[in-house]
């Protein structure tokens, strides 16, 4: 599988998109055809974790409750809370058996301005990885995508899922 970050990544586009469209995740959770394609890792009555569209790291998946949130703190209880970091650990374990990682980095991120639902990021940092091109370089779009085609990803979702 060739996994290498060669696709270029426009950030103003993406900007604007995020900021011009109705949530994504949303849009998944309802079962929208434009979203047909997202690859799903795992999903109970409450949450759901699929692969990002803009993978910068073999492995990456989005984690995030079905009920549209916005904030990771004052927008759960503790209990839904607690549920919802439950899944996290438990794909980023699945994500961890399946894809070699020197690290997986957990990281709640968007914003209000776009992206708003809630979303934990899942990210298996590959081993080897020298070290100026970790952390937030890592997940960085700007820096880059991974170039592989819908069946490579279909094929890494479906790994994910029996991990689980």
């Amino acid at each position: 599988m060739d996994l290498e970050r060669n696709v270029p990544f426009d950030i103003q586009a993406y900007e604007a998109l995020v900021k011009s469209r109705p949530c994504f995740i949303c849009a998944i959770v309802a079962g929208d055809p434009a979203y047909a394609h997202e690859q799903i890792v795992y999903e109970d009555d409450h949450h759901l974790s699929f692969l990002t569209h803009y993978p910068t790291v073999p492995g990456y998946v989005l984690v995030c409750p079905k009920r549209h949130v916005e904030h990771a703190v004052r927008d759960l209880d503790e209990d839904d809370y607690l549920a919802l970091m439950r899944v996290v650990r438990k794909v980023a374990l699945a994500v961890e058996a399946v894809v070699p990682s020197e690290r997986t980095y957990l990281l709640s991120l968007g914003s209000r301005q776009g992206n708003s639902h809630l979303h934990w990021h899942v990210a298996p940092l590959p081993p080897g990885t020298p070290y100026e091109k970790q952390q937030f370089y890592a997940l960085m779009s700007e820096n880059g995508t991974i170039s592989w085609s819908q069946e490579q990803a279909e094929e890494m979702a479906a790994r994910i899922r029996v991990a689980l």
